[in-house]
């Protein structure tokens, strides 16, 4: 049947044609497109035309047609985002190995998923039903889902509301308590900047070696510990050998425990290269290699010529201090005979290489500038960051030295020396450089060593704390504040408050989380954290709900570490990818007597001694397995799980809960799908 013509439109169309004088015509042979000409006498006001002229029905076709256009794009835009995740997700899930093991946290998680789900599909029965709003009781339920519903509404308020809101109650408490130590800390690093306090050394040496007495320059030993370093062992050697200290004054022990046999070729190169330099470099190679880094240091401590050294400075392989790092650092033991410890800041090349490391920095930056800073200062203790160190030899040797009982072994020795009576300096202003691991599986088992040492190391020194000769106010400092606090509280609270009971209370409503805890605080304290790190501030909101996310690592590495769980005592070596800068080498090198002569001799010896093994290396990583972006099945489950009670808390139209679950269950899907760090295929 055909159309019948709008005889409307088109007495509409025959008097626009006339009010505007124009005419229609096809200039171009094309039907899709026409011209307008426009008659008019001269001297006819253009009101003649007036606003109408606007509005003919091709001039709206074309606007109705640009608004679509637009529409479509960002529905297209959308749907390809959404199908590149989908395809992501495949790749990863269809590329993941299977792992052998499942810890008992994520089968936990598992089954809380399992319960959720659940709980989701009976809410959205009773949703629809109507029974949100006037709820049924058991005296007056007609069917029997209407029974079981009524049911569990008379459960969940007399016997689970209540214990949930116990706990959620304890947990509130905890982070007011925690975000209390950090408002203080604030308060003190804000003091600090503004009274400008820092450490003074006593002496200062001049810049020019040559024409002073190298008997005024202490023996300093240097140790360079590392594990099949590939990609970095060259530029932190290079780095250590262009000190500007007295040759005669300083030795370097380059500590391999590498199980690679090319990578201890490649190093053992690199030591004779920096040997026919002149520089006093030895290489060690344990046969025993136990203990991991503590029964490396602790091995080279006992050789017999570390009698003759007063102090020693340790970096770790992808730290490369400045040339006048000795100089800066040293002085500050002049006529300070309890100092132990002169400890400096690490800066980072490779802050800005993507999200995952300037999330990093921020965390780094705040333990920096205000935790180390402000203990420096007014406590004189902090941990050890095993790395950009120098130690007095002696407080070394009266604490007991190196042990092999944590994974955390700097922090380990720094409180065995606190217990002792030694006193620890921060030096805010030298720093060294270093690299961040880009890559979020190369992050998550720094970080579960980090959190899993300290447990360990507080079950083991409780006992010893109560027992030493230190005043009750640094007991409390170091069992209240230094572990409970700071190591185990605050992965505690973040992780049962944000993971735990914000989806539980969506399902169990009168058990619930004021907004302040949710939102307000945490942004507070979000913001305390990037106040050293001013430039990162647009990264604030990923920043906090990162940090949630990491919470489960934490978390689960600190109950192992307490516990003696899982690979609590695994040491992992932290990848890097040797992206530290080689222009500073470069001018370090040109400080030398004859820049051009060193340079020249730095790359023959280079060519010389490791170009076998280098070939050697080369060819078996082009027949090596590539990497692979991993899933994160403790992460990804939560993701559900927040996603689903966010759903839930649409339903009861619960505000800022939504958002918050929302945008938490999208970062815990993001990052368990590897895609916030490193990218490879």
């Amino acid at each position: 049947m055909s159309r019948q013509p709008n005889y409307e439109f088109q007495e509409w169309w025959n008097k626009e044609k006339e009010r505007n004088h124009a005419l229609l015509s096809d200039k171009s042979g094309n039907p899709n497109w026409s011209t307008l000409e426009i008659d008019s006498p001269t001297g006819v006001a253009d009101t003649a035309v007036e606003k109408d002229r606007s509005r003919n029905a091709r001039q709206l076709s074309w606007v109705y047609l640009l608004k679509f256009q637009q529409a479509f794009n960002g529905l297209i835009w959308v749907t390809n985002g959404f199908v590149s995740l989908i395809r992501t997700a495949n790749r990863r899930i269809t590329s993941s190995s299977p792992l052998r093991t499942q810890s008992r946290l994520y089968r936990v998680i598992k089954v809380f998923l399992v319960i959720v789900i659940l709980l989701e599909l009976f809410e959205l029965v009773a949703y629809f039903k109507g029974w949100h709003f006037s709820p049924p009781s058991i005296a007056e339920a007609l069917g029997l889902v209407e029974l079981v519903y009524a049911t569990w509404l008379s459960v969940r308020v007399k016997y689970l509301a209540p214990p949930l809101q116990t706990l959620a109650n304890v947990c509130i408490v905890l982070f007011l308590i925690q975000s209390v130590d950090r408002i203080i800390l604030v308060l003190g690093y804000i003091w600090i900047k503004f009274r400008r306090l820092k450490p003074i050394p006593l002496m200062e040496f001049s810049g020019d070696i040559e024409n002073e007495n190298a008997e005024d320059y202490p023996m300093v030993l240097i140790q360079i510990p590392m594990c099949n370093e590939r990609e970095v062992y060259q530029q932190s050697i290079a780095a250590i050998c262009v000190q500007d200290w007295p040759r005669n004054r300083m030795l370097i022990q380059v500590l391999d425990d590498s199980d690679d046999i090319d990578v201890q070729h490649l190093i053992k190169a690199e030591v004779q290269k920096w040997q026919q330099k002149g520089a006093r470099i030895v290489y060690r190679h344990r046969l025993i290699r136990t203990g991991y880094k503590a029964g490396n240091l602790n091995s080279a401590m006992n050789c017999d010529y570390v009698k003759d050294y007063e102090f020693v400075a340790i970096f770790d392989a992808d730290f490369q201090p400045g040339p006048d790092f000795l100089k800066k650092t040293v002085p500050y033991f002049k006529g300070n005979d309890d100092l132990a410890l002169v400890q400096t800041r690490w800066a980072f090349v490779n802050k800005d290489e993507n999200l995952l490391t300037r999330l990093q920095n921020i965390n780094l930056s705040f333990h920096f500038e205000v935790e180390q800073q402000v203990n420096g200062i007014f406590i004189n203790f902090f941990g050890f960051n095993g790395t950009a160190g120098v130690w007095r030899i002696k407080a070394l040797e009266e604490c007991g030295g190196w042990l092999e009982r944590t994974t955390v072994e700097d922090m380990d020795i720094a409180v065995r020396a606190h217990l002792c009576g030694w006193k620890f300096i921060y030096l805010n202003d030298v720093k060294s450089l270093c690299e961040l691991p880009e890559s979020y599986e190369a992050y998550k088992k720094q970080q579960y060593r980090w959190h899993s040492g300290p447990m360990q190391l507080f079950r083991l020194c409780f006992f010893d704390i109560l027992r030493s000769n230190i005043s009750w106010a640094k007991k409390a400092n170091l069992v209240l504040l230094f572990f409970l606090l700071r190591k185990l509280i605050l992965p505690f609270y973040s992780f049962t408050l944000f993971c735990i009971i914000l989806p539980l209370t969506m399902f169990l409503p009168e058990a619930q989380l004021p907004a302040w805890v949710v939102c307000y605080v945490p942004g507070l304290m979000s913001i305390l954290n990037i106040l050293p790190a001013p430039r990162s501030f647009p990264f604030i909101v990923p920043y906090l709900l990162f940090e949630n996310t990491m919470s489960v690592t934490k978390f689960n590495a600190m109950i192992s570490g307490l516990f003696r769980l899982g690979s609590s005592y695994e040491w992992v070596v932290t990848k890097k990818l040797g992206r530290s800068s080689e222009t500073d080498l470069i001018a370090f090198a040109e400080k030398e007597s004859n820049p051009q002569a060193e340079m020249n001799s730095l790359h023959r010896a280079s060519s010389d001694s490791g170009l076998s093994e280098l070939n050697k290396i080369e060819s078996r990583k082009k027949t090596g397995k590539n990497k692979r972006n991993r899933l994160y099945r403790k992460e990804l489950a939560l993701a559900f799980i927040l996603l689903t009670a966010s759903v839930r808390s649409l339903l009861s139209a619960q505000g800022i809960h939504f958002y918050f679950l929302l945008f938490q269950g999208i970062t815990f899907l993001v990052v368990g799908l590897d895609l916030i760090g490193e990218q490879v295929s």
